[in-house]
């Protein structure tokens, strides 16, 4: 008895730092987002507070001027766009590299590069792609004799275009990342399945169908969480372009966020709240939906 009382303190030793860790990381900032989000104060000092209870929240989807339910519509696009189109391109490139082709690593390498570069150096980037006057976008759209069908002001200038214009690096960017975590799964699926399959007479598409994305589920899981979790917290790529610009395609939570954070610390904390509780019940959500049944049909 006393062997086993010690062992669980030494087991509880050497969980306190990673408890407190994570209690100071993730747990105290939340507790003092949802107090914050009760009061209206305008300086980071906190010195004027005034409880206004949940008018914060309200004041969200109320006032024009923070027009918070176009900013939820952009990222729920992002969030859509990122699962419907990034993720299969992803998978798409892992499970044709993982089949061992030539040159793999440079494709691997190539394709991952762009996650390694920052989002601001990315959105200066594609800034001067997309530029009116001798960008490379124009001078692309130009040699299908289209160029005349762009905006004077440029497509990120364009309330009709930005977004679309905006979606591109942003997925751009995190294709690699998905692809690195698919491909990794692909690689570890056994040869073994996929030669009993070939010996059946499955061809290459039906083998990646019924072994190799089976078997990655759980992967392929967490790229959902991340890429949807992900959309939601988007900034600094949108920042860089929203540079002078004012179309709706930067209205987004994490910029309002920035924009309040210091004028009406009540508001900002509110949108933390909102992108918290949007976080968890999303990755909740995704995960029921992946979660494997058992050989009786049981959830």
């Amino acid at each position: 008895m006393k062997r086993s009382a010690k062992n669980n303190i030494s087991i509880g030793l050497f969980l306190l730092p990673a408890i407190l860790l994570f209690v100071g990381i993730l747990i105290v900032p939340i507790i003092s987002s949802v107090y914050n989000s009760m009061f209206h104060f305008t300086n980071l000092a906190k010195t004027d507070m005034e409880f206004v209870g949940f008018n914060n929240y309200v004041s969200l989807f109320k006032e024009d001027w923070i027009n918070f339910g176009l900013a939820l519509k952009n990222v729920f696009i992002l969030a859509a766009v990122s699962v419907f189109l990034q993720l299969p391109l992803s998978l798409g490139l892992a499970l044709m590299l993982g089949k061992g082709i030539k040159c793999e690593r440079l494709f691997l390498s190539v394709y991952f590069m762009p996650v390694l570069i920052s989002s601001l150096v990315i959105g200066m980037l594609w800034d001067r792609i997309y530029e009116p006057s001798g960008g490379v976008f124009v001078y692309i759209m130009d040699l299908f004799g289209a160029a005349d069908s762009l905006p004077p002001e440029g497509v990120l200038g364009n309330d009709k275009s930005a977004l679309i214009a905006v979606l591109i690096p942003v997925l751009w960017q995190y294709v690699g990342y998905h692809m690195l975590l698919m491909y990794a799964g692909v690689k570890s699926v056994s040869p073994e399945l996929r030669e009993a399959a070939m010996l059946d007479g499955a061809t290459d598409w039906q083998v990646d169908k019924y072994v190799v994305i089976p078997s990655i589920k759980q992967i392929i899981k967490v790229s959902v969480i991340f890429a949807v979790t992900g959309s939601f917290k988007t900034y600094d790529l949108l920042k860089a372009f929203s540079k002078g610009r004012s179309s709706f395609a930067y209205n987004v939570p994490t910029i309002i966020l920035s924009n309040t954070v210091t004028n009406n610390g009540g508001i900002a904390s509110s949108i933390a709240v909102i992108l918290i509780i949007l976080c968890f019940t999303f990755a909740i959500i995704i995960n029921k939906i992946f979660k494997e049944r058992d050989p009786y049909g049981k959830k």
